[in-house]
């Protein structure tokens, strides 16, 4: 082991954690070479770099998950070995992944109890679940089998576990991925709170808004190695992107195409649940033209992952009318179907719907894919092979070659190459979920790049997102789903954050949107973040129970 290289002030307490000349190396690459990292009791640290840069590793090595081949860790002043996350977590390191680790059969409670003092029965952990989760605005059922989640509330899950095993140092891989600006606001709150209290925290994110506004100190990686420490409060977006990827990324250019014939159409859409913890979809109305983009914004879980199901054909029971794909009657249609009338999908998530994580990134070609097969189903590995490497190297996706499992790229890498696969199809219809969640700046930019091209080219696209300076980069029309209904239709150029932020929760009726601009909103607001519609005053209430035109989703407001 070595000595810890810097040494406290007398007088001082030594830094909550401190690593020395961590490397770590793999058959394909080096991820991590000589790092060294310093954090302070109570800091807020965001470490940064782009895909594939070795931030990942570095913070499975700090939870035990990674051993690292050399280098050293130094926890409180004192060396340790951290050989498993049941030993980072008796020291108080806990860990929210960005890929999550649960149990898709088993309940939110038993999740959590898995990875608790089994001191504890299953009905107080519940119990636990349900104090912290209103401690902190963190809105789940411990009740419901973590299959029947969303993204975003499987996130709130890791959170909640996370905070309940009271960390000394919490590492967060992408918090507010799949969070609305209220809702990241909140988080914000809870972190510094838990930083006021001594709680070190690890942020990885590659929201540079975020670093600059949350965290007091960083430290940069390129290429695995440990390229500049600073206050990210005293650096520009700019200067923390070329620190980062050692240029800032290519600006979109974004100008106005003449838009041609509808390619999706969406009519009277209702679909019932399909368990009793989904949303149901309330007649959905919206269309997607050639040469457009057209995004949804909305709170994980109200009904994105239903109407994806239904537009990319897993959920067939939608009448076949009500879903047209460049005018043919879709409804019924299943997915390789719906390809050969130009529709592809891009899902949200990466590794068993994306991407099968043991198959390697050719074969994962075949997915979507057929041009490599030959007659009788003869698979052509040679061109397969060679038309996989042809994407990496278009994408820039760092992979071990065209042979390499999917589950050994790191997310955004991974995201690179679905997208690209999908991309490279040459579609008429593009449906893209989350396409830059965990992306680094300059991937983001070539992504949203890539679908500016293929609109530009006259594709019909449509986002479905939470991450609304992405809606806004790259959208023409925005539309909002709140509690399975949808809102109208706003141009970007008349969206706001304010606005989508307050649609989000449901609030784009014509009676709300009044009183809000007559400055009765911030008091109502504030209760319908909190509350349902039955709790507003009298008045608004009124208007909104007359009419009935859209949904009371006020309560998921504010809400991680």
């Amino acid at each position: 082991m070595h000595s810890p290289p810097l040494s406290p002030a007398p007088g001082t307490p030594p830094p909550r954690l401190q690593l020395t000349g961590i490397t770590k190396r793999y058959p394909a690459v080096v991820a991590n070479s000589g790092v060294s990292l310093t954090v302070q009791p109570g800091e807020i640290h965001a470490v940064l770099g782009e895909n594939g840069a070795g931030k990942s590793t570095l913070m499975k090595i700090i939870y035990g998950s990674v051993k690292p081949d050399e280098g050293s860790v130094f926890f409180n002043g004192q060396a340790v070995q951290v050989r498993n996350p049941q030993e980072a977590r008796a020291l108080g390191i806990a860990m929210v992944f960005q890929h999550f680790s649960l149990f898709d059969t088993l309940t939110v409670a038993e999740n959590v109890w898995l990875g608790l003092d089994k001191s504890l029965t299953l009905a107080e952990v519940t119990q636990r679940i349900t104090a912290k989760a209103t401690e902190y605005g963190l809105d789940i059922d411990p009740l419901r089998p973590v299959h029947t989640l969303s993204v975003g509330e499987m996130q709130r899950v890791e959170i909640i576990r996370a905070l309940l095993t009271n960390p000394k140092v919490l590492i967060l891989d992408e918090p507010t991925s799949v969070l609305t600006p209220q809702a990241v606001e909140k988080l914000f709150v809870v972190l510094r709170q838990l930083a006021s209290e001594g709680c070190s925290i690890l942020y990885i994110s590659h929201k540079l808004h975020e670093i600059r506004a949350l965290c007091t100190a960083c430290t940069v990686l390129r290429g695995g190695k440990v390229t500049g420490v600073c206050n990210p409060a005293e650096e520009s977006n700019a200067s923390l992107s070329r620190l980062m990827i050692g240029a800032e990324p290519p600006a979109l250019t974004h100008h106005t195409v003449q838009t041609g014939a509808t390619v999706l159409r969406v009519e009277g859409l209702s679909l019932q649940r399909v368990d009793q913890f989904g949303v149901d979809l309330m007649d959905l109305a919206f269309e997607v033209k050639a040469g457009e983009v057209v995004g949804i914004a909305g709170v994980s879980g109200n009904g994105q992952k239903e109407l994806l199901y239904a537009l990319s054909g897993e959920d067939r029971r939608a009448a076949p009318a009500s879903i047209q794909v460049a005018g043919r009657d879709a409804g019924r249609m299943g997915p390789g179907q719906r390809r050969a009338l130009g529709l592809h999908f891009v899902p949200e998530e990466r590794l068993g719907r994306g991407a099968v994580p043991t198959m390697g990134l050719a074969h994962n070609l075949l997915l979507t894919r057929t041009s490599e097969v030959g007659p009788g189903g003869w698979i052509q590995v040679g061109a397969l092979q060679k038309h996989a490497q042809a994407l990496i190297d278009r994408f820039n996706v760092k992979a071990g070659g065209p042979d390499a499992p999917a589950k050994s790229l790191s997310g955004g890498n991974l995201q690179k190459f679905i997208v690209g696969r999908e991309i490279d199809a040459n579609p008429t219809l593009l449906i893209v979920s989350q396409p830059t969640w965990g992306v680094d700046v300059g991937a983001a930019a070539q992504i949203r790049g890539s679908i500016l091209a293929l609109r530009d080219a006259g594709c019909a696209v449509l986002v479905v997102s939470e991450e609304l300076d992405e809606l806004f980069e790259i959208c023409d029309r925005l539309h909002v789903v709140a509690k399975g209904h949808l809102s109208p239709s706003v141009a970007r150029a008349d969206a706001t954050v304010e606005r989508i932020g307050e649609w989000m929760s449901g609030l784009w009726h014509a009676d709300v949107q009044a009183h809000l601009s007559r400055g009765v909103a911030a008091d109502l607001y504030a209760q319908a973040s909190a509350h349902s519609y039955t709790d507003m005053p009298a008045g608004l209430s009124a208007n909104l129970s007359a009419s009935q035109a859209q949904p009371s989703g006020a309560e998921e407001a504010g809400h991680v």
